[in-house]
């Protein structure tokens, strides 16, 4: 796919499959995966930090985007649905029926706050 492409998750997931699939090594481990997800999920702390908190960046650092990071995470993510044979839409789908079942009531909506008004 060209740099411009939008992928969908299946896409996602067939992309990273060709990638890792022309190493012997595989796919790490899922405790190998879910260290480097958390690597990951630091440095987009990191970068979080640098662009919302007071710890500016160090010039000698090297410049990453939060997109970027968010990328790599998603990356790691669709090792571990590969790896687990489970689908990262699926995934998805669980978790957002289960937020909008479970927090339903818990935040005001817009459209309620307009209608008090």
């Amino acid at each position: 796919m060209s740099k411009h492409t939008l992928y969908s998750t299946k896409d996602i997931e067939l992309e990273v499959d060709e990638y890792i699939s022309q190493f012997k090594e595989g796919y790490f481990s899922p405790l190998s995966l879910m260290a480097r997800l958390s690597e990951e999920v630091g440095e987009l702390a990191r970068e979080i930090n640098h662009t919302y908190g007071e710890k500016p960046k160090k010039s000698t650092e090297e410049i990453k985007t939060i997109e970027e990071e968010i990328g790599d995470i998603l990356f790691v993510l669709a090792c571990f649905t590969n790896s687990l044979d489970l689908d990262l839409s699926r995934s998805f789908q669980t978790s957002i029926e289960k937020i909008k079942t479970r927090d339903k009531n818990r935040w005001t909506k817009i459209e309620d706050e307009n209608n008090n008004r």
